[in-house]
């Protein structure tokens, strides 16, 4: 069979497994990445079994299982009264039906684990400290340059180039969509903390979900049942710069002031917090000649359905997937590949963005919203999302 060389933009979770699938269907691989070094901060990831089923089948779950945590249930809590609304049933009725765990874990856990595996691959060239500048397609092959931080240029060509390089995707901008993504009203804080510090009614093995009209909070165990990850959403008019903006944690209890007092020691607890500002892209294309798009390049999402990573690694097998299946026309393979994902991606951001109404609801259709909870019950409401958690990539 032949050997094809893909260059793929970006090494972040998308890239990563991109890169780690497609050189186990015996490609070539070089994986650019802008990024100088990988640091160990970042929020904590949920990967469902749409996610965690892909993973399991390249071999990671055992290092996982020694990082994730296993949340046996999300307990979905009113803000300001701390009263809870319904629950959302994980653990082992999330295995049983899905035959794949619901993991939450540390985004630098992760990544350090797929970092490992990708090294480990002699097939593919990890380049740190490059920033491309462009990126063209061909008719028997895609160029891209790249410029170091000492300024120097390099163009290499490949069989097809994949843009895992996110939100602010510049490979995007080659396949015609230039666009910028579009700010959403919202800002996330997030923090980590030692669990021990948690309230004792907040610290079981389980996920909260806080409501309320202004925002809402979610929190989980990571780092193997060390740590407690939080994010905390509030509605801004305005963004942040970066990924990464400092945020006082102060500033944050005030928001939360009416919040019921567990919530709010909890919010008391880190000492530091990062914030961001999420956007949205409308989803265009996922392909054109020789170049694809994947993650967030493809289809920025509000993380409101916590599926952006697992987004990516679905993308990350189906695109393997097809490309061992037929090596020999790189397009029309991309042009399958835009088929398979471009209705579920665009679906999944439109969840997203009603998951984002329906948690910020007044207090009318607040109501309604915590009556469905309850007569759904926990399978009921884990059951309305089979369409997503039971993706499976042909074997």
């Amino acid at each position: 069979m032949s050997r094809l060389s893909i260059a793929i933009v970006g090494a972040g979770i998308g890239g990563l497994t991109t890169a780690l699938a497609l050189a186990r269907g015996g490609h070539e691989i070089i994986l650019v990445e802008r990024r100088t070094g990988f640091s160990e901060v970042g929020a904590g990831l949920q990967l469902s079994p749409n996610a965690s089923r892909i993973l399991t089948w390249l071999g990671l779950a055992p290092a996982l299982r020694r990082v994730a945590t296993e949340p046996q249930r999300v307990v979905v809590r009113s803000i300001r009264s701390g009263k809870a609304i319904g629950q959302v049933a994980l653990g082992p009725f999330m295995r049983q039906r899905f035959e794949a765990p619901y993991w939450v874990v540390h985004r630098a856990d992760l990544q350090t684990i797929l970092l490992d595996a990708v090294r480990s691959e002699p097939s593919i060239r990890l380049v740190m400290g490059r920033t491309v500048e462009t990126v063209e397609d061909g008719p028997a092959e895609a160029s891209l340059t790249w410029v170091s931080a000492g300024g120097a240029r390099e163009t290499i060509k490949a069989d097809l180039v994949v843009g895992a390089d996110g939100v602010w995707s510049q490979v995007r901008q080659a396949l015609g969509d230039a666009p910028p993504p579009t700010y959403r009203g919202y800002i996330a804080w997030r923090a980590t903390f030692d669990r021990n510090a948690a309230p004792a009614e907040l610290a079981g093995d389980e996920t909260g979900l806080w409501l309320g009209p202004h925002g809402h909070v979610v929190h989980y165990p990571i780092a193997g049942g060390r740590l407690v990850n939080v994010v905390a959403i509030e509605r801004s008019p305005t963004p942040v710069e970066g990924w990464a903006a400092p945020g006082h944690r102060d500033e944050l209890l005030a928001r939360y002031g009416s919040a019921a007092p567990a919530l709010r020691q909890l919010l008391a607890q880190p000492q530091e917090w990062l914030r961001w500002s999420l956007f949205d892209h409308p989803t265009q294309r996922f392909a054109k000649g020789r170049i694809a798009l994947l993650g967030d390049a493809a289809h920025p999402v509000l993380p409101f359905l916590a599926q952006g990573a697992a987004l990516a690694i679905e993308d990350a097998a189906t695109l393997a997937f097809l490309l061992t299946e037929n090596r020999s026309d790189v397009p029309q393979t991309l042009v399958a590949y835009e088929k398979q994902r471009l209705d579920r991606a665009r679906r999944v951001q439109d969840e997203a963005r009603r998951n984002g109404r329906i948690y910020h609801a007044g207090a009318l259709i607040g109501f309604g919203r915590d009556r469905v909870m309850r007569h759904l019950g926990p399978e009921g409401m884990t059951k309305r999302y089979d369409w997503l958690y039971g993706f499976r990539t042909p074997e």
